[in-house]
């Protein structure tokens, strides 16, 4: 080889060696995602499915790594999929989910400890049927949230404890866990939980907390908390709503009333359904159903224009408050990716074509998302 060639190689080597070791060929130059629009505001999160967790979605991993920096898991770490036969946990999914996280370096939330609903058929009855004793649900209870919050201590940096144990007046839900062992079980699950992971941060997470009756009793339910002794971190404010509900006034209220709690306030399960609400269809009690008729489904083939602008405003009100109330504010979560993975799609109307979520069904980031990431990428 000649020198003139060989001097023309080693220069064609350097470049491209050049060209390897710049950042974006190292992929270490990131698209900016909602994460960094959010930067020292808040964590802005999402809920993992089978899917996303264990990694076949991978359009949606794609878009979690670059928009969310923390994660709640939406099923596998409920006591029915964790625990389905007294004794033998299943901790497939949630070790999945638990590694995903931390991997990511993102805060990762578990979901949930104790709830009335997707709890196994064992938990609360005998051999023969019948309720358990106040002492052996004391004694399940303690179990399965020392053993699961013990797994995973130092890892999981946050609990939802408990979920939905206060209804729309402010009375307390007559569930099995409230009329076997008393309003004590709420009080009980933080303890236990605290005992298994002093440094997670404890919550209470419910809907329709805007609602002045729910709003009042949840506050009445804290300071119970907090003059006993017991430690609660934060209030968790799901955030399903509609085009109409609840009144953003209302929400706000209820932001500055737990605030003054001294705990974190956090905005869970966020999505905004665009479709008309059937009447008392406001809540998220997922025993809720409503009979489908064509006039609750009118969007089967996609938004028109107006409605998507009316929707991509709706977010907008909602993170402009959330924003007004960042010192109180410590994350929000959207419940899901993409609108087709969202449970809202049958709830609380089975089988129709929502669409709550930031981004659509071919994984697009809409209108509310992009007007947002123009910003941070001019900066």
């Amino acid at each position: 080889m000649n020198y003139k060639l060989k001097s023309q190689v080693s220069l064609t080597v350097l470049i491209l060696m050049i060209c390897l070791s710049a950042p974006s060929a190292r992929g270490t130059d990131k698209a900016k995602g909602l994460k960094d629009v959010f930067k020292g505001k808040f964590y802005i999160g999402t809920a993992m499915n089978t899917g996303q967790i264990t990694g076949r979605d991978t359009a949606s991993i794609r878009i979690i790594k670059q928009h969310f920096n923390t994660i709640t898991a939406d099923n596998c770490m409920k006591c029915g999929p964790m625990q389905p036969v007294e004794g033998k946990f299943n901790f497939t999914l949630s070790d999945q989910f638990v590694e995903f996280g931390m991997q990511n370096q993102m805060f990762v939330v578990g979901h949930n400890l104790v709830w009335h609903s997707q709890a196994p058929k064992w938990f609360f009855v005998d051999e023969k049927g019948q309720d358990v004793s106040r002492e052996v649900l004391i004694s399940r209870m303690k179990n399965h949230i020392q053993t699961v919050v013990g797994r995973y201590k130092g890892k999981v940096k946050g609990w939802d404890v408990v979920n939905e144990a206060i209804l729309d007046d402010g009375s307390w839900r007559q569930s099995k866990l409230y009329k076997i062992i008393g309003p004590d079980f709420l009080k009980l699950a933080f303890q236990f939980a605290h005992e298994a992971d002093p440094d997670a941060e404890l919550y209470y997470n419910d809907y329709s907390m805007a609602l002045p009756g729910r709003r009042e009793g949840v506050i009445k339910m804290v300071k119970d908390l907090q003059k006993d002794g017991i430690r609660i971190d934060g209030i968790g404010m799901q955030g399903h709503c509609s085009m109409d509900f609840p009144k953003i006034e209302e929400f706000e209220k209820s932001i500055v009333a737990f605030g003054a709690l001294g705990v974190k306030v956090m905005i869970t399960e966020m999505d905004i359904s665009a479709l008309p609400s059937p009447k008392d269809g406001h809540g998220a009690d997922v025993d809720s159903r409503v009979e489908y008729n064509n006039e609750l489904n009118p969007y089967t083939n996609g938004l028109p224009q107006e409605v998507e602008k009316a929707h991509a405003k709706r977010y907008k009100e909602f993170f402009d408050l959330f924003l007004k109330h960042q010192d109180k504010i410590s994350r929000v979560t959207l419940w899901g990716v993409q609108d087709g993975q969202s449970w809202k799609n049958n709830f609380p109307v089975p089988g129709r074509t929502d669409y709550p979520l930031l981004f659509d069904r071919n994984y697009q980031p809409k209108s509310f998302i992009t007007s947002l990431l123009e910003v941070v990428e001019a900066q």
